[in-house]
């Protein structure tokens, strides 16, 4: 017992030096260089980034059958507001199955808020995502300094070009790029399409672990935990795409996941019962989303980008 008590150990510390060492790895390729670089190379403005707080928005038609679902109620207190990822995650659904990437985005910030509710190893992982994002704003951001000769005086969501510029949608996006020749098909790219690919498969596993969630008990009245569902939906979403180093590392991510009753929290609800409604319109947002990505990233041919 004592042997396997040391065995058990062992294999921690060496999960944890395996995600130490990746965190490090990761931190060589986080953009260099002073904020006075930015008008000058390829290095990120995003320091200047102005951003005012966000006002209140209004739901727009949900894409469906139904009418717009209840917002889930707000949450005091605590920064992930279900509410607003759900509105953020309306909003992006474009004309003629598009996807407005400005919405898209701040979907992900609140999502980012969601991770890093989830406890510290979580909130190391979910820097990733928030470089994704960083990067096409810059990305967008480069595109209108090539276009206008020069970069706009105040940093805002609509000078990074995100509400009219090439970056305005999935779509165009995919267009622009393709146009210029920046994705490569062979290779790692620095384009918001490999970028976006990311996020996408990233979009699927929190689906998929919110889909898991909301499932009742089994045959004998177990809920499944959160570990459980998000190593399930790891399996699915993102360990094909990862290293074996990053698969490794990931499951530290499902041994620090908290309970169910933390999950529920977050949604500010006690119960279940409560939650399950909510879940599911949050489930089917994020669904059309991921849907509407994919068909654009398929006509593309872009879903194994490397």
């Amino acid at each position: 017992m004592v042997f396997l008590g040391r065995r058990m150990l062992l294999r921690r510390l060496l999960l944890a030096a395996m995600l130490a060492l990746l965190l490090f790895l990761s931190s060589l390729w986080l953009p260099q260089g002073r904020a006075t670089d930015c008008e000058t190379s390829w290095h990120p403005c995003l320091t200047f980034y102005h951003q005012t707080p966000e006002p209140p928005l209004a739901p727009v038609a949900w894409a469906g059958p139904a009418s717009a679902p209840p917002l889930p109620p707000e949450c005091p207190g605590q920064l992930f507001q279900a509410g607003r990822l759900l509105l953020h995650l309306q909003s992006s659904l474009g004309a003629e199955g598009d996807i407005l990437l400005e919405p898209y985005l701040l979907s992900w910030e609140e999502l980012i808020k969601f991770m890093e509710s989830l406890g510290t190893i979580v909130g190391f992982f979910s820097q990733k995502v928030k470089d994704k994002v960083a990067l096409i704003r810059e990305l967008s951001l480069k595109h209108h300094r090539e276009a206008h000769g020069k970069l706009p005086g105040l940093q805002t969501p609509a000078s990074f070009g995100l509400q009219s510029g090439a970056y305005r949608s999935v779509r165009s996006m995919v267009e622009a790029e393709l146009r210029a020749g920046v994705v490569d098909f062979s290779r790692r790219s620095r384009s918001g399409c490999r970028t976006l690919l990311r996020l996408h498969r990233s979009l699927r596993w929190l689906t998929l672990l919110l889909e898991g969630l909301a499932e009742g008990p089994d045959t004998r009245g177990r809920y499944r935990t959160p570990g459980e569902l998000g190593r399930e939906a790891y399996q699915v979403a993102l360990a094909p795409h990862h290293s074996w180093v990053l698969r490794q590392a990931a499951e530290l991510v499902f041994l620090a996941l908290p309970d169910r009753q933390f999950f529920l929290g977050l949604v500010c609800v006690r119960s279940q019962q409560e939650a399950t409604p909510i879940l599911h319109t949050l489930i089917r947002a994020l669904s059309l989303v991921h849907t509407h990505t994919q068909r654009i990233l398929d006509t593309h041919n872009m879903l194994e980008l490397p």
